[in-house]
Parts: structure tokens; sequence; C-alpha cells
């Protein structure tokens, strides 16, 4: 299974970039992750929020695997437990799926974006910075790995 997440980011501090690098490290060799930055357009440009979006989801679009499984982070989006994020991963693994998480930016991301996902997940009920956010998908992701193989990581 091939795993790309995709994130508007500034640079990120050493700690995420370090935390991100470990869970990478972490996966075999047949669930590759793969993490591609964007930078996030300019807040000080004068566009809208709309036009900002628009120009992101333009840029995502064009980063996004073809033929991959969308999945949007997104605060109003599925909550899922690790048990049930383990199974959807068994079960697109199983299938042979490309998955491709997508943070978007401050702004969030397009709703026209959002609206040609598979499905959108959210980590929490809080508002967590980009960075936090991304070391805590890239770790619940290899959480869900874990208990898909039996891997002693995870304990219920």
């Amino acid at each position: 299974m091939k795993l790309t997440l995709i994130a508007y980011t500034h640079r990120p501090e050493p700690w995420v970039q370090d935390a991100l690098d470990m869970y990478a490290k972490r996966f075999p060799a047949d669930w590759k992750l793969d993490l591609v930055e964007l930078k996030p357009e300019s807040r000080q440009s004068g566009k809208t929020t709309e036009q900002i979006l628009a120009t992101e989801k333009e840029r995502l679009l064009a980063a996004v695997p073809k033929g991959a499984l969308l999945v949007a982070m997104d605060e109003r989006g599925l909550d899922l437990s690790s048990k049930k994020l383990a199974e959807k991963l068994g079960k697109w693994h199983d299938a042979g799926e490309h998955l491709c998480l997508v943070i978007g930016s401050a702004d969030g991301l397009h709703p026209d974006f959002k609206q040609g996902c598979r499905e959108q997940w959210r980590l929490s009920s809080l508002t967590l910075p980009h960075a936090l956010a991304r070391v805590m998908l890239v770790e619940a992701l290899y959480r869900g790995w874990s208990m898909i193989v039996g891997h002693p990581y995870h304990r219920e």
C-alpha cells in the first residue's frame, strides 16, 4: 500500500520533521509513506479566502497522485477510532489502493476539493496546529498498520 500525505505548511520546526521521519521509517517497504509539502498561498496578497482556497485547490489537484483514493482532513469530518482506522486501512491495503490524505492550509480546503474526496476525517474536536496534526495523522496511520499486522505497538 502506498500512503501519501499532502499538507500545506510553512517550514516545519525540527521536532516536527524528526517525528514525521521517525514514523515514516517505521513503516515496512510495502507500506511506503511519502510526505508532500505545499507552500500555502500568501494571506497578505489581498485575495479573498475563496480566491486563496481556489488557487490552493489547483496546486493540490496537481500534486495528488493519479488514481489515488483521496481523504481530506477536516474539522467536520468522520471521527474514527484507531480500530476503525485500522479496518479501513486493511481493506484499502488488500484492494491495492494508493491512499492520499490531505491537510489544507490555515483556511482549510476548498469545498469542491473536499466533495471530490472519498472521505473526510477529523483528528480531534480541538483546534490543532497544522504541524501537530501532521504528526498525529502519521502516528495514527502507523498505529493502524501495527494493529493490522499484530505488532505490539498498539495495546487494548
